[in-house]
């Protein structure tokens, strides 16, 4: 099966330190151009699922100790991330679905608890309700707060055209942890965490909130600023600096080899489906079978029990390809999208610099309003780039531990599915069946 190979491609993936104090490997959190490269080192043909075998090992055998077991599983082992002591004093969930139908339109909302130890918090717990559109707004405020700041990526719409009912459970449910999984990870974020907009979102109820929304600016403010930013956009950055050209490059990558792999997980996962739905269904008929032929019934239902096993061991691996890796994948696929975003908002800032300071250079306003304009710009482009670069390796490091983590995990749930059906299989003595006479 393709499963494993995916599987075994995490060690192209695993991007950073090295495990347990190993030697460091290339694209770390040390220089970005050299994490361009071996970021994920993928085969460009989508079609090339071999791009996951080439190097069955999780990583470089000579950063190990030459003591380490050599099992597969203790080896995974070996590379897994101790869990660091956790300080949080912000709690959220997301729960509950409900379904609310109006005259117009039919939406979903989700109840979020929210329960903290803060002194900025008026209680230490609270209840509301949002529906999608209010997440939207919140990202939309964290952007316009904090546009050099990596936010984490709200999962798609996703309307799909033709469907009788818009809201089934699976597609709620695979928001609803979407939705729980963007307000955690604001939550440990060290800047996000103390925004006012996101207390305001985990604390006011629906008709504060919508009092709340209308004090933003206007349409006229917020139509200038879209036309600013198209005008930077048109212009481009002249002069990026040499580490940012390095981190557009790793983003450009990176947003490549991600994709890739999304596709092929997902292939991978509907393949297994296939693949279930038709084992399931050759128990029955050797048990059906068994009744016709005296000679055979104990081998026959011995074949049917194993198959009934192997079942049971196959689907719950789809689920922990569900649960565990295809979440994880995806997620970053949007961040890829989410990265880009973020380096428009920068360039767009330096735009706005070097604007100013060609119109100094010709003369072509006021010298000193422009003089005190571009030292203002100055400030906000160093925050920017500064906010930037700190929060690039923060993200690099989650990302880093994220994807081995679901990488790690996705090996080890191979192995104890192939040791579980071959231990079924060879538990069963089954005896081969007698060649059918001519």
């Amino acid at each position: 099966m393709d499963g494993e190979r995916l599987a075994s491609g995490s060690s192209e993936l695993a991007v950073g330190e090295s495990p347990r104090g190993g030697a460091p490997i290339p694209g770390g959190s040390g220089s970005c151009s050299l994490m361009q490269a071996d970021v994920l080192d993928l085969d460009e043909d989508e079609d090339d699922l071999e791009v996951f075998s080439k190097d069955a090992s999780l990583m470089d055998m000579n950063s190990f100790s030459p003591m380490m077991p050599t099992s597969p599983l203790s080896m995974i082992n070996q590379i897994k991330f101790e869990d660091e002591p956790d300080l949080k004093d912000l709690f959220i969930t997301v729960d509950a679905p409900e379904s609310h139908v109006t005259t117009i339109e039919t939406f979903i909302t989700y109840r979020i608890i929210t329960k903290t130890s803060r002194g900025e918090f008026d209680s230490s717990e609270f209840e509301v309700r949002r529906r999608y559109q209010d997440f939207l707004w919140l990202k939309g405020k964290l952007e316009d707060a904090h546009p050099t700041l990596i936010i984490p990526p709200l999962p798609e719409k996703f309307i799909v055209k033709g469907m009788v009912e818009r809201f089934n459970d699976d597609f709620i449910e695979t928001r609803r942890k979407a939705l729980h999984k963007f307000l955690n990870r604001i939550a440990d974020h060290p800047t996000l965490t103390f925004n006012e907009d996101f207390k305001v979102f985990l604390t006011a109820q629906a008709p504060e909130l919508s009092s709340y929304k209308k004090q933003g600016p206007g349409l006229l403010s917020r139509m200038g600023q879209t036309v600013r930013a198209v005008a930077s956009s048109m212009r481009g950055v002249k002069n990026r600096p040499d580490e940012f050209m390095e981190m557009n490059s790793f983003i450009e990558t990176f947003s490549q080899k991600i994709n890739l792999i999304d596709k092929i997980s997902q292939r991978i996962y509907k393949e297994e489906r296939d693949y279930f739905d038709e084992m399931k269904e050759y128990g029955p008929i050797h048990i059906l079978w068994s009744a016709s032929e005296e000679d055979l019934v104990d081998t026959l239902k011995g074949i049917a029990s194993c198959i009934d096993q192997c079942c049971k061991a196959t689907e719950k691996r789809m689920t922990g390809l569900s649960e565990a890796l295809l979440p994880v994948v995806h997620e970053y696929v949007l961040y890829s999208e989410m990265l880009m975003g973020v380096m428009k908002r920068r360039d767009q800032i330096q735009t706005e610099l070097d604007s100013k300071v060609e119109a100094l250079t010709y003369k072509k306003a006021d010298a000193d309003l422009l003089t005190e304009e571009i030292g203002k710009l100055e400030d906000k482009v160093e925050c920017a780039n500064n906010a930037l670069k700190a929060d690039w390796e923060r993200w690099k490091q989650n990302m880093q531990n994220d994807l081995k983590s679901a990488f790690t995990d996705t090996a080890e749930e191979n192995i104890r599915y192939y040791e579980q059906v071959t231990m079924n299989v060879n538990s069963r003595n089954l005896e081969p069946l007698p060649p059918i006479s001519s």
